[in-house]
């Protein structure tokens, strides 16, 4: 049974700042990407930041870039992502994810943690 473990999120002036982790409880045979997305009352989930595995590239929503930044210790099975510059839209729910194989014998699926609140304040 995987578990992704979330932590870090709260309650957060706007202007401020706060860091995601996201710890994953076995080593993956292949991890193909690894990243968060979130979800606000009433919307769709969507991505916020993804690492590609491989190349190691990261994507970035346009509404976080130049806020938002990804990054992963492989070492640990975590990634990480730093939040500056909170702006009451980013008020919801962070979930983590990752795609990818636990053993030879899996395919390739998408695991989600249980989700972290983000609350930034105006």
């Amino acid at each position: 049974q995987v578990q992704l473990v979330e932590s870090g999120g709260g309650l957060v002036q706007a202007g401020g700042s706060l860091r995601l982790s996201c710890a994953a409880s076995v080593t993956f045979f292949t991890m193909n990407a690894m990243g968060w997305y979130r979800q606000a009352p009433g919307q769709q989930r969507e991505l916020v930041a993804v690492i590609i595995s491989g190349g190691g590239s990261r994507n970035y929503a346009d509404f976080v870039k130049g806020r938002f930044t990804i990054s992963r210790d492989n070492a640990k099975n975590t990634v990480i992502l730093q939040m500056n510059s909170l702006k009451p839209e980013d008020t919801a729910v962070y979930y983590c994810y990752v795609r990818g194989r636990i053993t030879s014998r899996d395919n390739t699926a998408q695991y989600w943690g249980q989700g972290t609140q983000v609350t930034v304040s105006s």
